[in-house]
C-alpha cells in the first residue's frame, strides 16, 4: 500500500514539474500574437481589423507548424477567435466551414472510399503493379506521374483521393508504418504531384478558370482551352517529376522495399469478372468525372456533382454507410479545410490581402514580362498557403492587369502565372485540398510537411519559371 501511495505521489509530482514542450509553444504563439498587435501601431492603409487578423495569423502559423494543439482543434478555434476579436461576424465566419469546396472534398473522399469498399481501387492497384514495378519507389514515381497528369482532367482533389486510396492498401500489405520516412514520402509526393499537375489544362482547377475569366473581363483577352494547354502542359509534365524527386531526396525512402511479391503474383494471376457493385460504382463515378469536365456547359457545382454520385450509389444499394461513416476523415474536411477558407475570407474582407498586394507589386512594375511573371507567381504562391488559390487569382488579377497593360505586356502572362504557380501551396496543410486529404491518414506531421514543403516550393518555383520562359520563347509566344 505504501508503495502505491509513493508511486501516486511521484506521478503527481511529475505532473506539476512545469509546462511541457507543446504548452510552451502555445504560450509562445500567444505572445507573438499579442506583440504583433500591441507592439506595433496599425499601418497606414490597413484597417484595425486587418491588423488584428495579421496578429492572430502570426500566432496561428506557429500552432500550425508545431502542432502544439491538434490541427482540427486549431482550425476550429481559428473561426472562434476571428469572431471573438471582432474580425468577422459570426454567421460570416461559420458559413465558411460549410463552403461548397468543403462538401466537394467530403464527396470525393466518399466516392473513393466506396470504390475501395467494392474493390475498384484494388483492381487499379493490381493493374498498376502489373504494368510498372513492385518496387515501392518506382511504383511511386509511376503513379505520381499518372495521377498528376490526371489532375489536369478530373481536378486535383479527385486525382489525389483516387491515388491515395489505391496506394494505401498496398502500403499496409508492405507494412509501411505511419511516421516512417517511406510512408511520409509516399503520401506527400502524391499530394504535391497532383497539385502540380492541375496547372496543365484550363479544366485542371478552379484557379485556372477564374484567372482566364478575369483576364477576359478586365483586359478583353480570351484564353482558349488549347492556348492554356499549349502554354502549361509541357511545364506541368516536367515539373511533376522534379517535385517528386525533391520529396524523394528530402525523405530518402527505403529504395529496396517492395510490395510482397507472392501477393502481387497471386493478384496478377487472379482474373475475376467485375461484380455488379463494381460496375455500378465505375459507371456512376465516370459520369461524375464527365460532369467535372463539362461544368462550363451545365453550370452545376463540383460539390453537387459528387454528392449526386454518392446519392445514386446509395439508391442502388452500393453504399455501406457504417463503413463510410467510420472511414471518412470528417474533421479534416470540416475543420481544417473549412478553417482555411475562413482565414482566407478574413484576409479578403479585412482588406489585408489587398494591403499586402499593394506593398508587393510596385516592386515589379516596369521591369518586363519575366519579372512580372515570376513576381505574380511568387506572391500568388505565398497567398495560396493561407487562402484559396481561386481567391488569390481573383484578388491579384485586378491589381496586376494595369501593370501589364502599362508595360505593353500580354495579360495572358498574368493569368498563366497565377494558374501555374499557385499549384505550389506546399508549406501548410490548409494550402489546398490534396494536402489536407493526405494529412488525414496520419502518416506525417505538420512540421514534416512544412519543412519538405518549403524546400519543394522553392525548387518548383525556380524550375517552373526557367522552363516556362524557355518553352514560351521557343514557341515564339513571348519575346
Amino acid at each position: 500500500m505504501t508503495e502505491i501511495v509513493n508511486e501516486n505521489l511521484a506521478g503527481r509530482g511529475r505532473k506539476f514539474t512545469g509546462l511541457g514542450k507543446k504548452q510552451l509553444w502555445i504560450v509562445f504563439a500567444l505572445l507573438v500574437g499579442l506583440i504583433s498587435f500591441y507592439g506595433f501601431s496599425t499601418p497606414a492603409g490597413l484597417s484595425v481589423e486587418g491588423h488584428r487578423f495579421l496578429a492572430l495569423l502570426s500566432g496561428l502559423i506557429i500552432l500550425f507548424i508545431t502542432e502544439a494543439l491538434p490541427l482540427p482543434i486549431t482550425m476550429g478555434g481559428a473561426g472562434a477567435l476571428i469572431i471573438l476579436f471582432g474580425i468577422g461576424e459570426t454567421e460570416q465566419v461559420w458559413t465558411s466551414y460549410a463552403h461548397p469546396v468543403v462538401f466537394f472534398v467530403i464527396g470525393c473522399l466518399m466516392l473513393a472510399n466506396i470504390a475501395e469498399q467494392v474493390g475498384l481501387t484494388r483492381r487499379l492497384g493490381n493493374f498498376l503493379l502489373k504494368n510498372s514495378s513492385t518496387n515501392v519507389v518506382k511504383f511511386s514515381f509511376t503513379t505520381c506521374l499518372i495521377f498528376g497528369l490526371l489532375s489536369g482532367i478530373m481536378h486535383d482533389v479527385s486525382a489525389v483521393t483516387l491515388g491515395l486510396m489505391t496506394l494505401l492498401p498496398l502500403m499496409r500489405s508492405a507494412e509501411i508504418k505511419p511516421g516512417s520516412r517511406t510512408g511520409k514520402f509516399l503520401l506527400i509526393s502524391m499530394a504535391f504531384c497532383c497539385s502540380a499537375g492541375g496547372m496543365s489544362t484550363l479544366a485542371g482547377g478552379g484557379r485556372n478558370m477564374v484567372a482566364a475569366a478575369f483576364i477576359k473581363e478586365f483586359a478583353g483577352v480570351e484564353i482558349s482551352f488549347w492556348t492554356w494547354t499549349l502554354h502549361a502542359f509541357l511545364p506541368a509534365l516536367f515539373t511533376i517529376p522534379v517535385v517528386w524527386f525533391t520529396v524523394y531526396l528530402f525523405f530518402r525512402p527505403d529504395r529496396s522495399l517492395c510490395f510482397p511479391t507472392k501477393e502481387v503474383e497471386a493478384r496478377q494471376l487472379q482474373k475475376t469478372s467485375f461484380t455488379i457493385n463494381e460496375l455500378l460504382t465505375l459507371i456512376i463515378i465516370s459520369f461524375v468525372l464527365i460532369g467535372f469536365l463539362t461544368t462550363g456547359y451545365h453550370g452545376i457545382d463540383y460539390s453537387v456533382l459528387v454528392f449526386l454520385g454518392v446519392l445514386l450509389l446509395a439508391i442502388t444499394g452500393v453504399v455501406k454507410w457504417q463503413l463510410l461513416n467510420k472511414e471518412i476523415a470528417w474533421a479534416v474536411a470540416l475543420l481544417i479545410f473549412g478553417g482555411g477558407i475562413s482565414l482566407g475570407r478574413a484576409m479578403d474582407y479585412t482588406g489585408t490581402a489587398e494591403y499586402l498586394a499593394g506593398l508587393f507589386f510596385p516592386f515589379f512594375d516596369g521591369y518586363g514580362w519575366i519579372v512580372l511573371f515570376i513576381g505574380v507567381g511568387i506572391f500568388g504562391t505565398l497567398f495560396s498557403e493561407i487562402m484559396a488559390n481561386v481567391a488569390s487569382a481573383a484578388l491579384i488579377i485586378p491589381i496586376t492587369i494595369p501593370i501589364a497593360l502599362r508595360a505593353n505586356i500580354d495579360p495572358t502572362v498574368v493569368a498563366l502565372s497565377l494558374g501555374m504557380f499557385t499549384s505550389f501551396a506546399y508549406m501548410l496543410v490548409i494550402g489546398c485540398p490534396p494536402n489536407a486529404i493526405a494529412y488525414s491518414f496520419g502518416y506525417f506531421s505538420m512540421s514534416d510537411f512544412f519543412k519538405v514543403g518549403l524546400v519543394t516550393n522553392i525548387v518548383a518555383v525556380v524550375f517552373l519559371a526557367v522552363l516556362s520562359i524557355l518553352w514560351w520563347s521557343f514557341l515564339g509566344i513571348i519575346v
